[in-house]
């Protein structure tokens, strides 16, 4: 990913040095396991970690041109990584990889990664939900039109739209949590997932070492139906955001402007037009959304491996995690502050919602002749749309319309009207659905 939308903490995760360093960590485990199960010298083991601690802890960085040197000769990057070590710890190096194939060590660390950014990237979401929470509070009974297919229905309150997005955030938090749990897994059972040449024992005293868990069964790679399932969920997550976002860039509309992204002093909306303040970081989440979803199909289609394994996955997973990953934290956390800064409108909000004269309280007055005055649904429906059309071909008060209509009279007297066109009608269950929500 670009650095224009990379952020310092999830680039890390997938930085060559933390790379090569959770490979190290891999290795080290399972040496530790062979120490536990008494088939590996202790000495060795303390050589091996007095030696690469300072590579482990971050204050040595490891030599990449060396590695790429070696690389160059080999054309494996595991075999050059071993290698690199070897001239690091000396002959207990020896230990290292003992009975393990390439992919024992690389999906291993791979699933130590997924971990680690997937944390990253529940703690974005859980200051969304935060945000999220704090504006719908602050905005519970802030009334505006509700629409549907882009078309005045009834009124809604912008903190019911917003209680909506806090429930769908929480649905993804909980997919994200289950998908961390059954992709950060990992697998030290050799060639073809035998153990014919170690000991299943090291598998699960290096995992549990390692602070993942393991495979209960594996050819020679971890079933990528794991990876495939935390990509897809993260394509679920950015695109929530991105649906949050074309709805901030809609009510943004100059002809609708109910709220708006936050101007800052200095910034500019146009290099032509002086006069332009446009959504340009919701468009940018919707842009970005493309990138993380397109990385599911990739994950979908590394699953059908030939027969015990093949490394088609192994080229694009360098590459679509990493991206994924990096884009959909930076998803979160800008919205994390576009949500938290957003710039809300109540008397837009109210005068939108008057634009079409009172029609949408139509429904309750259908109800309400139905309820009192005997009419069947036809009949009702056929008063009201009616008068309803006569609104939006002359643009008259629909109230005045019904108060002037004798079939309304006869059901309904003026007061009985004007209570008809009271908003608290449409709010009142709104203190039930956010203890619901909220608690």
């Amino acid at each position: 990913m670009i650095a224009r939308y990379s952020l310092p903490e999830m680039s890390a995760v997938w930085d060559l040095q933390n790379k090569y360093r959770t490979w190290l960590k891999v290795e080290i485990a399972a040496t530790k396991a062979w120490v536990e199960l008494g088939k590996v010298p202790e000495e060795a083991l303390k050589t091996i970690e007095e030696k690469t601690k300072d590579y482990i802890e971050g204050k040595k960085e490891f030599d990449i041109n060396r590695i790429n040197e070696i690389e160059s000769v080999t054309n494996h990057d595991v075999i050059a990584f071993l290698t690199y070590i070897k001239e690091i710890v000396g002959d207990a190096a020896k230990y290292l990889h003992f009975g393990m194939t390439s992919s024992d060590m690389l999906d291993t660390a791979f699933a130590i990664q997924i971990k680690e950014a997937g944390e990253i990237l529940l703690k974005d979401i859980d200051r969304i939900l935060e945000a999220i929470k704090r504006r719908a509070l602050e905005h519970k009974y802030t009334v505006m039109i509700g629409r549907t297919h882009g078309i005045h229905a009834e009124p809604i309150t912008f903190g019911l739209k917003l209680a909506i997005w806090y429930e769908e955030m929480k649905r993804n938090r909980e997919r994200l949590e289950a998908a961390i749990k059954r992709a950060a897994v990992g697998k030290i059972s050799g060639a073809v997932g035998t153990y014919a040449n170690i000991d299943p024992r090291v598998e699960e005293i290096a995992c549990r070492e390692l602070g993942i868990g393991h495979a209960k069964v594996s050819n020679q790679v971890v079933q990528r139906d794991r990876h495939a399932e935390f990509l897809n969920t993260l394509g679920l997550i950015a695109s929530s955001i991105e649906q949050f976002a074309t709805e901030i860039r809609h009510l943004q509309r100059t002809e609708v402007r109910e709220v708006e992204e936050p101007f800052r002093k200095g910034q500019k909306g146009s290099s032509a037009m002086p006069h332009k303040r446009n959504p340009i970081l919701s468009e940018r989440l919707c842009g970005l959304a493309r990138v993380v979803r397109s990385a599911s199909i990739v994950g979908m289609e590394n699953i059908a491996l030939w027969h015990e394994r093949d490394i088609s996955h192994s080229s694009t997973e360098r590459t679509s995690f990493v991206d994924a990953c990096i884009a959909l934290d930076y998803m979160l956390q800008k919205f994390e502050w576009l949500i938290s800064n957003l710039t809300v409108y109540p008397e837009n909000m109210m005068k939108n919602l008057n634009l079409l004269k009172g029609l949408v309280f139509s429904q309750r007055v259908l109800l309400t002749l139905i309820e009192k005055g005997g009419l069947t649904r036809e009949e009702a429906y056929a008063i009201v749309q009616e008068n309803a059309m006569k609104v939006w071909a002359e643009g008259v008060e629909f109230k005045e319309l019904l108060k002037k209509d004798e079939r309304v009279k006869k059901v309904l007297t003026d007061e009985e009207i004007e209570e008809i066109f009271d908003l608290s009608y449409h709010t009142k269950h709104v203190d039930y659905i956010f203890n619901r929500v909220f608690g």
